[in-house]
């Protein structure tokens, strides 16, 4: 499958609402099935994502400058707006690493963070394979592979992980 005929069946951002997993008894959970060779894709597509810069900021010298500038006159920095992003994409590939243990088929538990999260990483892989200015090229495998796991988790019911009862 090629990566526009991919892309092109994600939700549209402006139109896409999460569900409601405002339940108070309990934590909500998805449970999907992955494997060891899904996560390991999604890792390397994950280094991929991460290692491109769409801001310029880590290449460009005047922005270099400005934020080395910031940082002694301020005691700040500027800041990429993708890297909580990739903060979240790494804390999802460890919590489904962890949740799979050693195993090469697992259950795992995927929370709506780690929904938003999925969506979040197609819809920016969109962005930089589209964005002109930015050469990213994924492996259309790891696409899909990507997409893959966002659609288990998009038409898997949700169930309370730890319930909380009236009595409790």
């Amino acid at each position: 499958m090629a990566l526009d005929s991919i892309f092109s069946e994600l939700p549209d951002p402006q139109s896409h609402s999460f569900p409601s997993y405002s339940i108070p008894e309990g934590d909500p959970v998805m449970p999907i099935a992955v494997t060891r060779a899904e996560l390991s894709t999604l890792l390397s597509l994950y280094d991929d994502f991460a290692s491109v810069d769409p801001t310029g900021i880590d290449s460009n010298p005047f922005l270099a400058a400005t934020n080395k500038y910031l940082r002694q006159t301020f005691g700040t920095t500027l800041h990429r707006p993708d890297e909580q992003l990739h903060d979240d994409i790494a804390a999802l590939l460890n919590d489904f690493s962890d949740d799979l243990g050693g195993r090469d088929l697992g259950v795992v538990d995927a929370t709506p963070k780690h929904h938003q999260t999925l969506y979040f990483f197609l819809t920016s892989c969109k962005g930089y394979h589209l964005a002109p200015h930015i050469r990213f090229d994924p492996d259309e495998s790891a696409v899909e592979t990507l997409y893959d796991v966002y659609e288990r988790v998009t038409e898997q019911e949700f169930y309370l992980k730890r319930p909380e009862t009236v009595l409790e």
